[in-house]
């Protein structure tokens, strides 16, 4: 259930990972990460459920969050799932889960009974592949039956308390020091799905779970997730975890039924998974790069005629201080005050800026839109994709 200490494979990376998540937090202001940190969860929603095989397009994703839902039912359905997915990763981000440890029943439960629950019914449902059977999941309820998951036979229903009653105890943060706990985050996460507590869903709980072990860990937050570095390696990703449902081999592959160096194995391609995307978002956070290209888009968009001149300093302003006021935007702009008003208006209207509260006086932050994901944050999403209105075949590229 857990690596045995001392695998200095793993030591080097949980350090490295401790060392560069942390440096990552502290790069941004925490107004302007907020917004970013609303970008990563559309993000991670994306990956985490293609992971699933559901495509669902961030263009739609985006529209879901503004209530525009589509017409057509089975696109609908998707995009309520990922304003399911979307809305408890924001209460994990923002402090709103329960208060009991991630890597737990009782907080496996809470993830799935949050999710399931915004579910539309048509998602709920799953069907028995052998027989045709429809059976229906309960939000937050363990299974009442067995299960086949390829070819892994995951414990009896009946079985489940028990299992789950060791899993509680196997990851309890008082028997595991700082570093034994992020080394944990990927048996975790293999464990679970090995158990496979719940009728459906389980792999999405799986990852919300990793994303809050991390953050109570001290060194996950919302600029960055795991999820974007699962689906770019998804079918190495399946296989680990196979490969680490397997037996035990030989008296020199750990003490427990299940083989020790499977499980070390997956581990360490979660944790290099996890150093990917910290490395990845700590690039495309850079604050002068970040800057430049802003700039640059900006330019080329005043140039098109599509935003107006003097946008740039008022952006600009936006990252480094987190908010401003409209009078001190306008100002920013190079233009008189009227002229500054209209250029902080076309900035709003395009979501370039954002208002901090409903009043047509308040101030105004940074927004980060669809429509400049993949200038800003390029490779984000898999290339081209956040540009076209339709989905295609996506190829997940670093």
């Amino acid at each position: 259930m857990l690596p045995e200490e001392a695998e200095r494979s793993l030591d080097d990376l949980t350090f490295e990972l401790i060392r560069e998540a942390s440096m990552l937090a502290g790069r941004l202001n925490p107004t302007v990460q907020g917004g970013i940190g609303a970008l990563v969860r559309s993000m991670n929603c994306y990956y985490s459920n293609l992971i699933e095989g559901h495509d669902t397009h961030p263009r739609d994703i985006d529209r879901a969050l503004a209530q525009d839902f589509s017409a057509e039912p089975t696109k609908r359905a998707l995009q309520l799932e990922a304003v399911a997915h979307i809305e408890v990763q924001r209460r994990i981000d923002e402090g709103g889960d329960p208060p009991d440890w991630p890597a737990s029943g009782a907080y496996a439960q809470w993830l799935h009974r949050s999710f399931c629950a915004r579910l539309p019914e048509e998602l709920l449902w799953v069907e028995n592949p052998d027989t045709a059977e429809r059976l229906r999941v309960v939000p937050g309820e363990l299974r009442r039956r067995g299960v086949a998951v390829g070819r892994h036979i995951p414990p009896d229903a009946d079985e489940l308390p028990r299992f789950m009653a060791r899993f509680d105890q196997a990851y309890d943060p008082k028997r595991l020091n700082q570093v034994r706990q992020v080394q944990s985050v990927g048996a975790v996460h293999h464990r679970l799905l090995w158990i496979h507590p719940f009728l459906d869903g389980n792999g999405r709980v799986a990852r919300l779970m990793s994303h809050a072990l991390f953050k109570r860990v001290g060194i996950g937050s919302s600029l960055w997730s795991v999820s974007r570095g699962l689906a770019r390696n998804a079918e190495r990703y399946k296989a680990l975890l196979q490969a680490a449902d397997g037996p035990r081999r030989g008296d020199r592959d750990g003490r427990g039924n299940l083989t020790q160096a499977g499980l070390v194995a997956f581990c360490g391609f979660f944790l290099e998974a996890c150093l990917d995307q910290v490395r990845y978002m700590t690039s495309v956070l850079e604050p002068q790069q970040l800057l430049r290209r802003i700039e640059i888009y900006t330019e080329d968009e005043a140039r098109a005629g599509r935003l107006p001149k003097g946008a740039y300093p008022i952006l600009r302003e936006a990252l480094l201080a987190g908010e401003l006021s409209r009078g001190e935007a306008g100002r920013l702009s190079g233009y008189q005050e009227r002229k500054g008003r209209e250029v902080v208006s076309t900035l709003l209207k395009h979501g370039l800026l954002v208002a901090t509260d409903a009043s047509h006086k308040s101030a105004v932050r940074l927004g980060f839109p669809i429509d400049v994901v993949e200038r800003w944050f390029p490779r984000l999403y898999p290339a081209g994709l956040a540009s076209r209105e339709q989905p295609g075949c996506p190829v997940i590229a670093h």
